[in-house]
């Protein structure tokens, strides 16, 4: 039996239930909470312009790249936090442009090992904003195009 497999004391449950919270939190922000701050952001600068402007829509992709990075460093943070919480080795990340096409057939070992807790619950919320996506465009969005009599 290898370290993931082992029964946690019940400290280190609460600690991994609370980084998945976290996660799950971090996760749907990243799809809602996010765009809306920032869309919410440029609206208050359109306000008080009076009508739309360049500067309301550069603050919009400005505030929307800033929180994205923001929430992406925290949840790099919080899959070495689960990671480090349940003896597994930590995953050396290097860019793909630097890595030579023989190093991938090698590298099999990267390919073995099953995803983490963070990854799984950002993948299920990837599908998540997806499918809810793909339900609000065809059933609650309704037609833009203009309608003739």
């Amino acid at each position: 039996m290898s370290d993931v497999d082992a029964p946690a004391p019940p400290r280190h449950r609460l600690r991994r239930v609370l980084l998945g919270a976290l996660t799950a939190l971090l996760s749907v922000n990243l799809w809602t909470g996010s765009p809306l701050l920032a869309v919410w952001l440029g609206s208050r600068l359109e306000r008080a312009i009076g009508s739309l402007s360049m500067a309301a829509v550069g603050v919009v992709i400005l505030a929307l790249a800033i929180q994205s990075i923001i929430l992406l460093r925290l949840l790099a943070a919080l899959n070495r936090s689960y990671d480090a919480l349940i003896g597994r080795e930590p995953k050396r990340w290097q860019s793909p442009w630097l890595t030579s096409l023989g190093a991938e057939r090698k590298d099999t070992a990267a390919a073995k090992q099953p995803l983490s807790a963070v990854e799984k619950f950002v993948i299920a919320s990837v599908v998540l904003a997806v499918c809810g996506f793909e339900v609000w465009f065809f059933f609650f969005a309704g037609s833009s195009l203009p309608r003739t009599a």
